[in-house]
């Protein structure tokens, strides 16, 4: 399979389950009704990011820069950020994800870069 394409499979399977991460988050809301408002601002936050990596995966073939540094910007983040939260089975999971995803885009690159 050429990196590319594995790659943006990568993208789509980070979409799903950051739209699996909201679903979970906003199912909380009932048990704790005080942290209810935080609960639901995460989970818009997930699935604004899900729409993001979908955006990223109908997009990286049009070869534009921008759409490329702003992927390898956003998996950064999510790297990052990641770590400075309580880090469990679920994040390291979740980062592992990034990293690969990541290290596939920059393989890539010269597939979704302009010549």
């Amino acid at each position: 399979m050429k990196t590319s394409i594995l790659a943006r499979y990568l993208i789509l399977l980070t979409a799903g389950v950051l739209t699996i991460f909201g679903l979970g988050t906003l199912l909380r809301l009932g048990r704790n009704p005080d942290m209810a408002g935080l609960y639901a601002f995460y989970a818009l936050l997930m699935f604004v990011e899900a729409v993001i990596f979908l955006f990223f995966y109908f997009q990286l073939d049009k070869r534009k820069k921008q759409i490329y540094r702003l992927a390898v910007i956003v998996l950064s983040l999510n790297i990052v950020l990641t770590i400075f939260d309580q880090v469990g089975l679920v994040d390291i999971l979740f980062m592992l994800l990034n990293a690969i995803t990541l290290a596939a885009l920059y393989l890539a690159r010269k597939e979704f870069l302009p010549s």
